[in-house]
């Protein structure tokens, strides 16, 4: 579970910036993309 958790933090902490040319709409819609990588990532570890 600590694995997972600190695949998301890393995960998140590189989409943000990544996305961060963007507006808010812009920058939601990376940060959703990011967040179903990580989820994708997770369900392969399981």
């Amino acid at each position: 579970m600590k694995k997972i958790v600190a695949l998301m933090a890393v995960a998140f902490a590189f989409a943000v910036p990544l996305g961060g040319c963007n507006m808010m709409k812009g920058a939601g819609q990376d940060i959703q993309k990011g967040g179903e990588k990580v989820e994708d990532a997770a369900k392969r570890r399981q």
